[in-house]
Formats: C-alpha cells, structure tokens, sequence
C-alpha cells in the first residue's frame, strides 16, 4: 500500500471512531456519511478518474444519440410542420414528403367543390439535377409553391426575401448545402435540368432527411424547371373553413379522389416519422447506440465502485464492529456513486453541448431539450445506483468479527 493510501485509510479510520463514540453514537455517524462517502471516493484519483470517464462516455453517447433520434424527428416533419393545412392528398403508396410523385392534376378542382373546405394549394416536388457552377452536379428535391395564397414558403431567411423569389427562375437554398451545392452566396447561379437560375433568398436550419438539399422556388419556375402541365402536382394541401369537421371533409374527399391517399396533417406526420425511423431503421439504430452508451457506463461504473469497495473492505467492517448497521453502509456506497452521477453528468452535459453547438451550420441536426436534459440525468442517477448494487452486495457478506482478527 502507498504512503498516500496509507494517510488516508488513517484518515479514514479516525472519522470512523469519531463518528461511532461520543453521546452521539450512531446518529452521528449518519450524519458523517456524505463525508465518508467523499473521503472513501476522493482518496484514490485514478479510480475516480476512470469512474467518471465511464459516466461521461456514457452521457455524451446517449445525449448524442437521443439527440439525433430527436433532430431526425424535426427533420422529417419540418416540412409538414410548417404549413397550416388541414389535410394532405398525396399520391397512392406515398410514405413522406422526401418521397414524391407527381398526380394527375384533378384533385384541387375536386377538393374546391366539398363542402368545408376553405382553401386549397398545389405543392409541386421533384427531384432534379443541379449542375454546379464550377462544374460537377448533384441531386436536389425542387419545392415549387405559390405561398402567397397560403403555399409553403422557405423560412429563415438569413439573406434575400420572398418577394426576391418573385423574378423568373430564382431559388432559395439553405446555407448548410452551400458546399454540396457548389455555391459561395446570395446571387451566386447554376443549373436545373440545364436551366440556369439563380439564388435570390438563403435560408438556415432547413434540412432534408435524406441530405439531399431542398431548393424552393416559385410554382411557375418548378412547372417549367420539372416540365409539368399546369395543372399537376405532387401534393394537394387543404384547409378547412372555421366550424367544419376535419375528419367529415376528409371522408368526403376520400371517396371523391379513389386514385389517391387523403390524410389529416397528423397522420402524414405519422407516417413519415414511422417509415424514416423504423421501416428504415434508422431509428432502431440510434436507439442502439444510446442503449450501448448505457450498458457501458454501468460496466465502467460498476467494476470501478465494486474495486473501491473491496479496497476498503477493512474499514466496512470496522465500521461494522462499532455497531454501523448494513443500511447505514449502503448509504455509503449509495452517496459514493450519487457523487460520481452529479460530477460526471456536469462534465458530460458540458461536452454535449460542446458538441451539439459544434454541429450547427452543419446538415447534421442534433437536438437538447429541457426534457431530455432531465431524462439524461435521471438515467445517470439510475445507472450508477445499479452500479452500485455489486458493491453493495460484496459488503452485505462482511464478517464484523474479521477486524479483530487483524
């Protein structure tokens, strides 16, 4: 044993007898246990070190992970979050917005004559080619919207503004894809499907599950850019007049366009979370991951608090000849690995967001939320109490007459 363990078993066993004799007794040594529960943790750097290396593995991983699974989330249903429509007609078989085709064009002039219906918008989806100034291409998902009669506009505009949108053959791009893209900035032109336009608005934060760049552009520049009639379109938004039933209009719709899938918002929603995050797996994935920073954690956490225990087992069960009772050492041990959870969950909530803030501007959308913040620290608090569970039960077996035998 080294001269510095040596000093601090010392120290140890001093604040033992101290807590165990006087009038106090034991109720004092109650009160004694967050300092021996420090001093026991503390003493030995290295453990603690690897202690809280496990800890912060573990809360960065499964903070990354669900903080991904979170931005997918918001990155699938972006789009359909930011309209105001009530129902969504979509093609037969569509499983998303990033999985477009285009209709026969019938179904807006359908959806105007039910009753209920308030407004009604075409959205026109494609993908196309976009051939890079300097040369080189890439494939984009063109958006083309009349948002001014309630349509689905780009939004976050950093530079230029809707109204620039309004000259012929102008597009916003957002600014994560400008290296994809091959462009420096607003102004900057280039081709779709061998038509050169040019980028008049630049958005922020608008992502694409898929990574393939949205480009939003005017409905009469994606008809001429996608070469389609006037009257089709890849989705057909509907919003529902004040006082009507969604659900009645939708059913009313439904029966109207047999050709096509008539959905509230939610359900659209839905189905887009379900097929990107689990049909694809996608999500399993990332909840694999969070799973794995977990089992981790507890192992490190776990071997680490077990060692100390049993490094320490003289004093356990000297404390436990002087009249200690087992809860009384569980407490110990409990208060060790709370101390390790509050310390490492810090350090690692640092890193986390360190982390996330590093990832903006990027295509990659990471998510921390007030609520996942307190699940990540429950989950610690949780993972070392288990942890701990090992040493508690190599103590439980301590033999108090052992000490005297010494």
């Amino acid at each position: 044993m080294s001269d510095t363990e040596k000093t601090a078993n010392e120290v140890l066993m001093s604040d033992l007898a101290a807590a165990a004799g006087g009038g106090g007794g034991m109720k004092r040594a109650v009160r004694m246990a967050p300092k021996l529960a420090f001093r026991n943790l503390f003493h030995d750097r290295l453990s603690l070190i690897v202690t809280l290396t496990g800890i912060v593995f573990s809360v960065v991983l499964v903070a990354v992970q669900c903080g991904l699974y979170l931005g997918s989330e918001q990155t699938i249903a972006r789009v359909i979050d930011q309209t105001d429509a009530d129902i969504w007609i979509v093609p037969l078989g569509t499983q998303s917005f990033d999985d477009p085709s285009i209709m026969p064009g019938q179904e807006k002039y359908a959806a105007l004559s039910v009753p209920g219906v308030a407004s009604v918008e075409n959205l026109l989806v494609g993908f196309s080619k976009w051939r890079k100034p300097e040369g080189g291409s890439t494939t984009i998902l063109l958006v083309g919207s009349d948002w001014n009669t309630g349509g689905l506009a780009p939004w976050n505009l950093v530079d230029g503004t809707l109204d620039d949108l309004s000259a012929p053959f102008t597009v916003a791009v957002d600014k994560s894809y400008f290296n994809d893209l091959g462009i420096k900035k607003l102004d900057d032109t280039a081709e779709i499907n061998e038509t050169k336009v040019r980028v008049a608005a630049v958005s922020t934060e608008i992502r694409s599950f898929t990574t393939l760049p949205y480009v939003f552009t005017k409905r009469e520049t994606a008809l001429a850019l996608l070469d389609a009639s006037a009257s089709e379109a890849s989705y057909t938004l509907v919003k529902v007049a004040p006082g009507a039933d969604v659900e009645t209009v939708r059913a009313d719709l439904a029966k109207r366009l047999p050709d096509a899938e008539v959905m509230r918002t939610a359900g659209f929603r839905k189905r887009s979370l379900d097929y990107w995050l689990f049909q694809t797996g996608a999500g399993a994935a990332l909840i694999a991951g969070a799973l794995l920073g977990l089992i981790v954690g507890v192992v490190i956490v776990a071997q680490t608090l077990y060692s100390s225990t049993k490094d320490h087992l003289n004093e356990f069960a000297t404390l436990r000849a002087l009249g200690a009772s087992g809860s009384y050492i569980h407490q110990v041990i409990l208060l060790q690995a709370m101390i390790s959870a509050v310390i490492g969950y810090t350090i690692g909530m640092l890193l986390s967001l360190l982390v996330i803030w590093s990832s903006r501007g990027s295509t990659l959308n990471i998510v921390m939320t007030p609520g996942l913040a307190g699940f990540l620290f429950a989950v610690t608090i949780g993972m070392c109490a288990i942890a701990a569970v090992s040493a508690i039960f190599k103590v439980t077996r301590i033999d108090p007459a052992g000490v005297f035998s010494r």
